[in-house]
């Protein structure tokens, strides 16, 4: 926008759901501020890709507007796509020193950390990007050092909540909710609020997390065997209290799981950690120890094939293995979407014998959830009164539910927006107003590839595991395009060749008639001709098995 009209925007390029990019930016005259850039994993419908980030083609095609990037917390969908921003963009980063130390380790991987710049802040700090000034408020949320966020713009006062909860009895003192700071906002005056709707189904408020060390610590006194406890690894609160468990049990603990023992050094290195001097052995040293002296710390409580507990559950875990009578603690709830994988997994656990303690909430104690509930949705929309309302963060039931918990503490439902993808709310002039769509969508990585797979290739993946690919190999005479071997069919995935004799043989009946068909009708180009195969052979399958595989002919002329 220009300037001088005295408006700005606030794109929003992901995070309307709850595992998801939730990127945002906020701009104001030609200066741009993101804040946040996450990444998530894919499901069933994107066979093969390994992460899905966001598409910042809109932020590249105006990159000298960009000014920073300013991260709210740690979670793996606010922090995950950072590396392939960075390598397109390279904007400084902006956040706390728990944050950062997980951003540095994710640099690290890609090669990044030697160019980037990096800039450790408390919720004191102030940042000036010309028109756009930044503050912050101190949070609490499942992982240490969150912040919301307050900029302050010639149009107005915007404010982005990042995840948050009002835990008023944190783990540690230093992660209390600054209810002060945000009512001074408040009072200031909010033009436009962005704010969570994780948990904007649940009513009440959300029960603090000191309320699991005790029933942790209860687990492990009663546990006769190995304890495995599987948490998310950037739960650092969570870790903390296996580990004091763990001392007071007499146990050692094993750490498994690259995330896992990466955020447990960065913890440690800053601080944020304490493990007594000792304690942390490697999976070989356990084996030697007698089973009630040993603790595992696992990653995988959301089902993920390749992590630890999956891989325990399955008896593949080369180094430890979960015996009869073991207790396994699942120390989170699934994400949506993620509940069959779970369930899986605790299946395969009670085959190994094992005495499972599984779900959250008053069931076992042993979760609660990092998001706040109604009330403290609420709690935050009366702190903050602001004019205008974006609820972010969730899926759309979530962000509807918000906007009635707004309506009910009396922000006018005109002035609520429930937006997607791509969409801008322009605000200005003491007002704010949805005004059409930014450039956005996913990117997805495959491998080393960032992007370069595209629908096409997509749905060549669905078909090749859906029904399996069916290759026609024949060697034509350059002379006169009769055959000179072949042809030969190669299944996979499709039918199996011993017990199909008979189908296979028709196939190459069929595929020698339509080559003479061809041949007769003086069609010589190679492109024609696989096509008619493809046709006659995909015809014949579909009407005889109900099937469509991937039919590849190849054709070699001597």
């Amino acid at each position: 926008m220009n300037r001088a009209s005295g408006k700005g925007r606030v794109f929003a390029l992901g995070g309307v759901q709850e595992i998801g990019k939730n990127m945002y930016v906020i701009e104001y005259g030609k200066v741009m501020v993101v804040v946040d850039c996450g990444s998530k994993f894919p499901d069933e419908n994107l066979p093969g890709i390994d992460l899905i980030v966001p598409d910042i083609s809109g932020l590249l095609e105006r990159r000298d507007h960009v000014a920073a990037l300013i991260v709210t917390h740690g979670h793996e969908d606010h922090i995950g796509g950072i590396p392939y921003i960075l390598k397109q963009l390279n904007l400084p980063v902006y956040a706390t020193r728990l944050t950062m130390g997980l951003i540095e380790a994710k640099l690290s991987e890609h090669g990044l950390l030697r160019g980037a710049t990096l800039n450790v802040i408390d919720a004191d700090a102030v940042l000036d990007f010309g028109p756009i000034s930044a503050s912050f408020f101190r949070t609490n949320h499942s992982i240490p050092d969150c912040l919301g966020v307050v900029f302050d713009t010639p149009a107005g006062t915007v404010v982005h909540t990042g995840d948050f909860k009002f835990d008023l009895t944190p783990e540690r003192k230093s992660q209390h909710p600054d209810l002060h700071r945000m009512a001074a906002v408040g009072e200031k005056g909010v033009l436009l609020l962005l704010s969570e709707s994780t948990n904007a189904e649940r009513p009440g408020f959300t029960p603090s997390e000191r309320t699991v060390g005790a029933h942790i610590e209860e687990a492990f006194q009663r546990a006769k065997r190995k304890i495995f406890l599987s948490t998310f690894a950037s739960n650092v609160n969570r870790v903390q209290q296996v580990v004091n468990a763990a001392a007071r049990t007499n146990r050692r603990l094993v750490l498994l799981g690259r995330s896992m023992v990466n955020v447990v050094n960065v913890a440690r290195e800053i601080g944020y950690l304490n493990v007594p001097e000792g304690m942390l052995i490697e999976a070989e040293e356990a084996s030697r120890l007698p089973p009630e002296q040993v603790a595992v710390l696992c990653t995988g409580s959301q089902g993920e094939p390749a992590a630890a507990l999956a891989r325990l559950a399955a008896a593949s875990y080369r180094k430890m293995e979960i015996s009869p009578d073991d207790t396994v603690i699942v120390a989170a709830s699934p994400i949506p979407g993620n509940e069959r994988n779970v369930a899986r997994i605790i299946d395969q656990l009670y085959q190994l014998g094992a005495q499972v303690i599984y779900g959250s909430g008053a069931a076992t104690g042993m979760h609660v959830s990092g998001h706040g509930s109604q009330e403290e949705l609420k709690l935050m929309l009366t702190l903050m009164k602001p004019k205008y309302f974006m609820p972010i963060h969730g899926e759309y039931r979530m962000l509807h539910q918000h906007r009635l918990l707004a309506e009910s503490v009396g922000v006018k439902p005109d002035r609520i927006f429930i937006v997607g993808n791509g969409d801008i709310v322009e605000f200005g002039d003491g007002a704010a107003a949805p005004s059409g769509k930014a450039p956005s969508g996913d990117v997805l990585v495959d491998g080393l590839g960032v992007g370069d797979i595209g629908s096409v290739v997509l749905r060549d993946r669905k078909q090749l595991s859906a029904d399996g690919i069916l290759i026609v190999v024949v060697t034509l005479s350059k002379k006169d395009g009769s055959i000179l071997s072949g042809p030969d069919l190669i299944s996979r995935g499709f039918i199996y060749v011993r017990d199909s004799e008979a189908l296979l043989e028709q196939l190459h009946k069929l595929v020698l008639s339509t080559l003479q068909e061809l041949k007769s009708s003086r069609i010589k180009q190679w492109g024609l001709i696989k096509r008619a195969l493809k046709d006659e052979l995909g015809q014949y399958l579909f009407a005889e098995l109900k099937r469509r595989p991937m039919i590849m002919p190849i054709l070699t002329e001597v």
